[in-house]
């Protein structure tokens, strides 16, 4: 195994901008770093039960892919069309934080989240299984992952943070962008170009 490789890919698929990281930055802005962890709890438990079961469930999963791929194009793209609309109402009512924000949305939101379920659908079957075949090796390669993935997701909160005073005074044109972000997420993801 090419450990370099491994852990590049890791680092660039969870660190950039996706549907959960710009979630967590605009969360930040509206109730606070304290409040995100929250989100971010909930979707590194989900992110590390997505790398379990690709782990233990690989030949069953790859049967079965082509066939959930699609539906979880388009049920992602629905759910990242309607955090855009949260995200958007964030800069203009005070509760739409509470719709977006929380561990039980960090959670859903990563399995439906393409770019998470493909990353975890092909990272274990890809770098870890051709090199490592014992459930224990599977299971520190999901531990180490998912931690990689928790550091990412914290980068995003530390980043809206330290951020804060900036995005803030220009609140409603970071809640478009975001929203605007999430939507070509949901167009790209969705299959439909």
């Amino acid at each position: 195994m090419n450990l370099a490789s491994f852990l590049i890919y890791c680092i660039v698929v969870t660190f950039t901008p996706g549907p959960s990281n710009i979630v967590i930055l605009s969360s930040v802005q509206q109730v606070g770093a304290r409040q995100t962890m929250q989100y971010v709890w909930g979707a590194t438990l989900a992110f590390g039960l997505l790398l379990t079961a690709s782990a233990f469930l690989n030949h069953l999963l790859a049967g079965v892919l082509p066939g959930i791929l699609k539906v979880m194009q388009i049920v992602g793209g629905l759910y990242m069309v309607y955090l855009a609309y949260q995200i958007y109402k964030m800069g203009t009512t005070e509760d739409a934080p509470k719709q977006v924000t929380g561990f039980w949305n960090g959670f859903i939101m990563q399995f439906v989240n393409p770019k998470v379920v493909l990353f975890t659908f092909t990272v274990i079957p890809s770098y870890v299984l051709p090199f490592y075949q014992s459930s224990f090796s599977s299971f520190l390669f999901v531990v180490l992952i998912t931690f990689i993935g928790f550091l990412a997701y914290s980068s995003w909160v530390v980043f809206g943070t330290v951020f804060k005073m900036l995005l803030n005074r220009h609140q409603k044109l970071l809640s478009i962008l975001m929203a605007l972000f999430l939507l070509y997420s949901a167009i790209i993801v969705s299959g439909l170009i």
